[in-house]
């Protein structure tokens, strides 16, 4: 790669690690919140569920504030805030003040995905291979950053841990303000600005064309990717909300003593359904480009129904089939954002495609993060099997809006 493309691989990859190793380190805590706030499963579920919201609800206007400011100004804002607000859990003592410290760290999230993916878009010459190491950043994070929650809480107490954990984005940071890059390299991107144009005018202009374009975007089978996002959404945070918290408490894990020190065996299976996940998403980009991304997403769909209806089962039966049944997960779970990718790419006309991510990002991790307090109210009155039934049945829901896209697809 030229040095331009290098800067804003390194840069990026970065950030979407910091990213996702925040976003999937979050369940960890909650056992350990729930009884230092003494809060229900349900309460918490809100809580949590209220910052993973702000991540999705943002992300259109975090869209329009990278155009206006710049993609690197808003990836150092969304970077540094995330690891303040991670910083400041530490010295919370209730749980409103933990519910605005999420909200705010949810909030300095949402700027992530828009600033970085517009980053690359309009910087990167060889776009295919920095968002190559942009996914493997995120994928190194959403593995390594849990995996060292993990580790510290052994050693730690949690809010020591929350601070050691804030490293990632401090580096991030500081190589955002140590290198330099162009961020406009597409001649569309590389125009310039009316300088007798306020940013006020700006953001207002470019939230006029919004408007505009979802009246045309949200037509035809958009809608469909679009549901399908919200319901998958539901499904992918309520089942990693409280997926540590499960996992520790079944009795069929015995806890792993390092030292002096016990770790909870649950939360390496935790782990290790994460680092299954870098595969499923491999597979599921190859599998999307050599065949139908309808019917991978449906076989995708009917995998995560099997996997989820079989962990109440298998975790009566032993550790071997219960570690399947998470590998499965893990797998499928993570398979299914190249293939939804790919069918935003074949539904909306390219010229749509910033626009139509952003609606993505909203339905997913903003109407989504309903799957949260879901979860924790199914949890608390019903158990693991109601909630892994709920589960079961969104999964169900969305292999029907698959089945659709089959039918309708010309293929």
């Amino acid at each position: 790669m030229e040095k331009n493309d290098s800067s804003i691989a390194v840069f990026t990859g970065l950030g979407h690690g910091v990213f996702h190793g925040f976003e999937l380190s979050i369940p960890l805590f909650v056992p350990i919140w729930l009884s230092t706030f003494d809060v229900s499963p349900t309460t918490l579920g809100l809580v949590v569920g209220a910052g993973y919201a702000l991540i999705g609800l943002f992300a259109p206007i975090a869209g329009v504030l990278a155009d206006v400011y710049g993609s690197k100004r808003l990836v150092l804002l969304s970077t540094g805030g995330m690891g303040l607000s991670f910083a400041t859990l530490s010295v919370l003592h209730s749980v409103v003040t933990l519910t605005v410290t999420l909200m705010i760290w949810g909030a300095m999230a949402s700027l992530y995905h828009p600033s970085g993916l517009s980053l690359i878009s309009r910087g990167a010459e060889k776009r295919g291979t920095v968002l190559a190491y942009h996914g493997a950043g995120g994928n190194v994070g959403m593995v390594v950053v849990p995996l060292a929650a993990i580790v510290l809480l052994a050693f730690y107490g949690w809010r020591t841990v929350t601070v050691l954990l804030t490293v990632p984005a401090a580096i991030c940071v500081l190589v955002g303000l140590g290198v330099s890059f162009d961020e406009t390299v597409s001649e569309s991107a590389s125009q310039p600005r009316d300088p007798d144009r306020s940013s006020l005018q700006s953001i207002s202009n470019s939230l006029r064309d919004v408007v505009g374009d979802t009246r045309t975007l949200l037509v035809g089978g958009f809608v469909l990717v679009f549901a399908i996002q919200i319901l998958y959404g539901i499904y992918y945070r309520g089942i990693f909300t409280f997926l540590p918290d499960v996992l520790t408490n079944l009795p069929i894990f015995e806890a792993v003593v390092v030292g002096d020190r016990t770790i909870e065996a649950g939360q390496f299976a935790y782990s290790g359904l994460l680092l299954v996940g870098i595969f499923g998403q491999y597979t599921g980009g190859k599998v999307s480009d050599r065949g139908s991304s309808e019917q991978a997403l449906l076989g995708t769909f009917i995998a995560l129904i099997i996997a989820s209806a079989l962990f109440v089962p298998a975790s009566t039966v032993g550790v071997g089939p219960l570690l399947i049944v998470c590998v499965a997960l893990g797998f499928f779970i993570y398979a299914f954002a190249p293939i939804a990718q790919s069918l935003v790419a074949e539904y909306v006309a390219a010229e749509s495609h910033g626009l139509s991510f952003g609606y993505i990002y909203l339905g997913m991790f903003g109407v989504g993060a309903v799957g949260a307090a879901l979860a924790g109210a199914t949890l608390e009155y019903g158990g693991v099997a109601a909630l892994f039934g709920t589960l079961a049945t969104v999964m169900v829901l969305c292999a029907a809006l698959a089945g659709v896209l089959v039918f309708r697809s010309p293929s």
